[in-house]
């Protein structure tokens, strides 16, 4: 007999969507992700496209997000997606689709009320 729930059973994918969620929700995380959209970027440019990061937190996330396969780095290219780091960013287009719409509904609920 298995020590598996019932839930945990019906729902295979349940451990793999919490570690991202995990990893995701840790600040920063997306953002760098988001940054290395275009290729490889190094260490300095990155920390500037990320404005705030300061160099010991960048440092934890790209080691996490190299420990997670979605980051690279190549010695003289920098930082980049792996093909799980730019599939990633393909299953997040609909949730940048919908950001833009929402930030332009915002905009527009702001000036209606100005």
């Amino acid at each position: 007999m298995s020590t598996r729930s019932a839930k945990t059973e019906a729902n295979p994918y349940k451990d793999g969507i919490n570690a991202a969620i995990d990893l995701f929700h840790r600040r920063w995380t997306m953002r760098i992700l988001w940054e290395l959209r275009g290729g490889a970027v190094n260490f300095r440019a990155l920390q500037t496209a990320c404005a705030e990061v300061s160099s010991s937190v960048l440092n934890v996330r790209l080691a996490e997000l190299r420990e997670a396969n979605l980051v690279d780095h190549a010695s003289g290219e920098g930082y980049a997606l792996t093909r799980w780091g730019e599939e990633l960013l393909g299953a997040m287009e609909p949730l940048m689709l919908w950001a833009g719409r929402w930030q332009k509904a915002q905009k527009a609920q702001k000036a209606r009320k100005a």
